[in-house]
């Protein structure tokens, strides 16, 4: 007997309480070692439409609703009894009869109407000439290919913009992803022929899961939640199974399910060539160990595929083979570069180039470039960099990094981009590579020498082999490096630059209002567009709450009462994030946790998330991770935008990269949220609340 869940199950399970829980997944263990125990409760469902629905006694008050025939056993619903029986009675499980899928159904008769919920807000962005009624001019047929339920097509002829979320909730996952493609412009992926087992289509496969063995059903039960890091979207596939002939990108929108083509990514290219060793890294330490734990439970069966692929932060893959390639290299630290800089200043007289700017210089041009040379620094173009420079001036600043490249020589230290250029140039003599292939995820952070050093990795400037590089990343939320050229690198991603538009993973609302932080289009220095403004969510969910309080005491009272509220609702710890500006706000996202009686753990850029903590950290190390309930606090007038940062700009150019990378800072945060977000500041609050709410 095949024993299966749905991700109704799981998205019921983690609802209910922490202990309601641990019994159903008891019970669920027992079903699934032997489902026909006499210890095992079953009632069949007599006013359920579906025969083959029963409920199994969890506890009191705890009914597990079950499919069940003589070859297989799924696990649908899980809920208090009443309700649990309700949802049985107004579901069966069907084969498509277009498309062959396996769908659990809505039955539209038990639907009186389709209500609006009051949190449905923002319409949908949809293009000038859209019809009152959507779907008029589709053909049945057409719409039937795309998985809609033959009972459900008369409302989806009726539905407008104002019903079309509501509507879509009631619908398979298929069915409303290609509806709100069609509502907004696009065109939605080509339908899947039928298979011979119903549950076999790639359309039930997001839904459907077969567990083989108890320890994977474990794991599925443990991050129900986490669902998308295992099932590979069916539109997102054919950018992970794909030949290119070059280096390749995909992007979109925080939720568009960039993380999951990376890992997937890596997944198919170590499948596909079984000699091969396969690099997934990306910015941070904390960011790598989160894609360690979801390529874990993605390849759950596949340990012996899963040595070969090597996931590393760029700093700790940069030491590891630098130490073999070159010699062992010692890393100077923000504070030895602080330091030095103030000695270099010291060193030339008469100058009146500030502290911020020279550290900024130093970064984003000299070291970036790793210029080595007056003649070059006299030359480049400083893109990126608004403050203008005549050659006088570049000559007195030319003396000052001399003297700063001399004391980090004295001392023996490299820049991280020193280290990334002496490795690139080392690889680029080696006949083989170290990896033949390598997957970069938040490819909109890395910075110029880690670009040269994957470009030297998947086989130089110009002669990158196929297949050997592929980016994932978002330039709207780009907030570590300034912008540069890719092609004048030798990384030329146009032509196999595809940008994801369904989000997946966070809700409408939540994403609709972190979107009126940025524009509706991000353009790269070589040209790439992202377009943002058709991204559309497939869930519903309650709306954002952006609080001002008194003072920071109020501020920590209303985040505890909210994160408590969340811990009521069946939001596991690990499930929650809370996120501040900068270290300086720490304390006061640690009074709100202690005040909600939960454990807490601050993150670094080398702590990983707990299985039974709340995450705590600042804005930056949030980048890349995912919850379903976030909390950003202190977001109070001077904390962001920062106002060090501010005070420390050359020119208005300066300040509106600024005020720009703050925006995208706030709005890394906002995005980590599936399902809940809350946003507080203090009296006066940051311009950016204002934003948010559409003022």
């Amino acid at each position: 007997m095949e024993f299966r869940i749905a991700d109704t199950f799981t998205d019921s399970l983690a609802r209910l309480t922490g202990d309601e829980q641990k019994q159903v997944k008891t019970t669920a263990f027992d079903l699934q070692l032997n489902p026909a125990s006499p210890g095992m409760s079953f009632h069949k469902l007599d006013r359920a439409k579906d025969k083959n629905f029963w409920s199994v006694r969890v506890g009191s008050d705890i009914r597990l609703i079950v499919h069940r025939s003589e070859a297989s056993l799924l696990l649908c619903y899980v809920d208090h009894h009443d309700k649990a029986y309700e949802w049985a009675e107004r579901r069966k499980l069907e084969t498509h009869p277009k498309t062959g899928a396996a769908q659990l159904i809505e039955i539209r008769e038990t639907v009186q109407e389709i209500i609006v919920p009051v949190y449905v807000q923002s319409p949908l962005p949809l293009p000038a000439s859209a019809t009152q009624l959507l779907f008029r001019g589709v053909a049945d047929d057409l719409l039937l290919s795309y998985g809609v339920p033959p009972e459900w097509l008369p409302d989806v002829k009726l539905a407008t913009e104002d019903t079309l979320l509501a509507l879509a909730d009631h619908l398979p996952a298929e069915a409303a992803e290609a509806l709100l493609e069609l509502a907004t412009g696009g065109k939605p992926r080509m339908p899947t022929p039928a298979t011979a087992n119903p549950f076999d289509h790639p359309d039930a496969q997001r839904r459907f899961r077969v567990m083989s063995n108890v320890e994977e059903l474990q794991r599925a039960l443990d991050f129900p939640w986490e669902k998308w890091t295992v099932f590979l979207h069916p539109e997102q596939r054919q950018w992970v199974e794909r030949d290119y002939a070059g280096p390749a990108r995909v992007s979109g929108s925080a939720g568009t399910g960039k993380t999951i083509v990376a890992l997937h990514r890596a997944a198919y290219l170590a499948r596909q060539h079984p000699d091969a060793r396969v690099l997934l890294t990306t910015f941070s330490d904390t960011l790598a160990n989160a894609l360690q734990s979801k390529l874990n439970r993605l390849l759950t069966s596949q340990p012996r595929l899963a040595e070969r692929i090597d996931v590393y932060s760029l700093e700790a893959i940069g030491l590891r083979l630098h130490k073999t390639q070159v010699g062992s290299a010692r890393l100077a630290s923000s504070e030895d570069i602080r330091q030095l800089m103030a000695d270099a200043a010291k060193a030339v007289p008469g100058h009146k180039f500030g502290r911020h700017f020279l550290l900024t210089e130093w970064e984003h041009v000299v070291d970036a470039w790793q210029l080595d040379h007056w003649e070059t620094y006299r030359d480049v173009a400083r893109l990126g960099r608004k403050t203008r420079l005549p050659e006088a001036q570049r000559a007195v600043l030319w003396e000052i990094f001399e003297h700063l490249r001399s004391g980090l020589r004295e001392k023996g230290l490299l820049t991280a981009s020193g280290l990334f250029t002496a490795l690139a140039n080392a690889l680029k003599a080696r006949s083989n590579p170290v990896f033949d292939f390598a997957v970069v995820d938040e490819a909109q952070d890395i910075g110029i020498a880690h670009l040269r050093f994957l470009a030297a990795l998947a086989g130089g400037e110009g002669a990158i082999r196929p297949n050997a590089l592929f980016f994932a990343g978002d330039l709207g939320q780009r907030i570590f490096q300034q912008p540069f050229s890719w092609k004048s690198l030798g990384v030329d991603v146009r032509g196999r630059s595809r940008t994801l538009r369904v989000n997946y993973r966070t809700s409408h609302q939540i994403r609709s209002q972190a979107d009126r932080l940025l524009g509706p289009a991000v353009t790269d220095v070589d040209g790439n567009s992202e377009d943002r403004s058709d991204t559309v969510s497939v869930f519903n969910g309650p709306p954002p709450c952006i609080q001002t309080l008194r003072d920071a005491a109020e501020e920590s009272t209303v985040v505890g009462r909210w994160l408590a509220d969340c811990a009521s609702a069946g939001i596991q710890p690990h499930e929650i994030g809370v996120f501040v500006r900068s270290d300086a706000q720490i304390a006061r996202a640690e009074e709100a946790v202690r005040l909600a009686a939960l454990p807490y753990l601050i993150l670094d850029e080398h702590v990983a998330m707990e299985h039974d903590h709340v995450s705590i950290s600042t804005m930056h190390l949030a980048k890349g991770l995912e919850f379903r309930a976030v909390a950003v606090m202190a977001c109070d007038d001077e904390v962001i935008p920062l106002q060090e940062r501010i005070e420390t700009v050359g020119d208005d150019g300066d300040l509106q990269e600024v005020y720009d990378t703050e925006r995208q800072l706030l709005y890394v945060a906002c995005t980590r949220a599936r399902d809940r977000l809350l946003v507080t500041g203090t009296t006066p609050s940051s311009e950016f609340l204002d934003d948010l709410q559409g003022k």
